[in-house]
């Protein structure tokens, strides 16, 4: 029986996956995978018999990716299963954004015990509130990948002028786009023609800090800014001055912080992006039937510190290898096996140019435990799994 360490609550939808052949629980020794959420893995001692993590959501900075792949850990997130609550998430900024909605709302408390008063103050008072509609607005996306292909198609059928950059797009992500999107290859010229701006692309040294006072200065006097990514991908400083000086109408973040909250123009929502009980069921479930197929099959999908990699199975046995990108560690490999007279049914090698390159070989004969252990010690050899 498998065991399963999970490190945050999970759904229990994790059960018609990790069935009778696993034992999911929150305190273990030895076991052979971990689920989490948000727990912080970062300095967490990960047991040696760990062979995977996954991840039940999209962003993995909670992880030390790069310092489990040095111990062949493959670690799994689930892109595009909170896509939707997400995407809802944003539009809902759109509209707290155009109409001021959440202004109005909190003025009409203040009108509490005003009894038979409150209809005409309301009629009185509305006109402080008046706001654009977002039908024809121009919307502007950085980032096309799952949640950022759904908000540009929401927007079409909205009726807005929506304008997408994204680089690196998959191929799935171009055939998902509706063919009204226009593609932006530069993303200065998305700030500058864009009413509203919505930010979908990862954290890291080249997105840090998008929204700085540069490209704020860039967009159109009155613009609205959407960020539920990372809290990271905007200058904070620079966004309090934009909507102090009225350069930004909106600044919509998913991600508070002590310095923006209570500031004028600024809305700052409690990380409710994926906090859906469907987008937690989806995740969850993604997260564990990626893992299962990788205990079961040694197929890797979804994974952000291994390439994917996915066969299916033929002969008696399946050998998964990970190793360091070099050459001649295959052929090593496949002619230890040969040379034992043993035919290799089903073979393939994923790298995309990553340090380390994965393996997954079926042969038609169980290989020998001395065999198996040969092959353990080449140089260069992170991981053998017999399956």
């Amino acid at each position: 029986m498998r065991k399963i360490l999970k490190l945050n609550e999970i759904s229990p939808v994790i059960g018609d996956v990790f069935d009778k052949n696993y034992s999911v629980e929150k305190a273990c020794e030895n076991p052979d995978g971990i689920i989490l959420r948000s727990f912080d893995m970062h300095g967490y001692a990960v047991p040696q018999s760990v062979l995977c993590v996954g991840r039940a959501g999209a962003g993995t900075n909670n992880i030390p990716v790069d310092e489990l792949a040095e111990k062949g850990v493959v670690v799994f997130n689930t892109p595009g299963a909170n896509a939707n609550a997400v995407k809802e998430l944003v539009l809902c900024a759109m509209f707290l954004c155009g109409r001021k909605i959440l202004d109005g709302i909190n003025w009409t408390a203040s009108l509490k015990g005003k009894g038979a008063e409150v209809a005409k103050l309301v009629e009185s008072g509305k006109k402080d509130f008046v706001g654009g509609e977002l039908m024809r607005k121009k919307l502007g996306v950085v980032g096309l990948g799952a949640i950022g292909v759904h908000v540009a198609n929401a927007a079409v059928d909205l009726g807005m002028d929506v304008r997408g950059y994204d680089p690196y797009i998959s191929i799935k992500g171009a055939w998902n786009l509706n063919h009204h999107v226009i593609k932006q290859d530069d993303v200065n010229e998305l700030f500058r023609e864009c009413d509203y701006i919505t930010l979908h692309v990862p954290l890291n040294d080249a997105t840090r800090k998008l929204i700085n006072r540069d490209t704020i200065a860039l967009m159109k006097p009155g613009a609205a800014v959407i960020n539920c990514s990372r809290g990271e991908l905007a200058d904070n400083a620079a966004v309090i001055e934009a909507v102090a000086s009225g350069k930004l109408s909106r600044y919509v973040t998913d991600f508070p912080a002590d310095e923006l909250i209570g500031v004028k123009n600024i809305i700052a929502v409690p990380h409710l992006g994926a906090s859906t009980p469907e987008a937690e069921d989806n995740c969850a479930y993604m997260a564990a039937k990626q893992m299962a197929d990788f205990f079961e099959n040694g197929n890797i999908t979804n994974s952000v510190n291994f390439p994917a990699c996915s066969l299916a199975k033929s002969g008696v046995q399946r050998v998964t290898v990970i190793h360091n990108n070099v050459k001649n560690v295959l052929s090593k490999i496949t002619e230890t096996i040969s040379g034992q007279g043993i035919n290799i049914s089903g073979f393939v090698s994923q790298s995309e140019n990553r340090r380390f390159a994965y393996a997954i070989i079926d042969v038609d004969e169980a290989l020998t435990p001395s065999v198996i252990e040969k092959i353990r010690g080449f140089e260069n050899i992170v991981k053998v799994r017999v399956i």
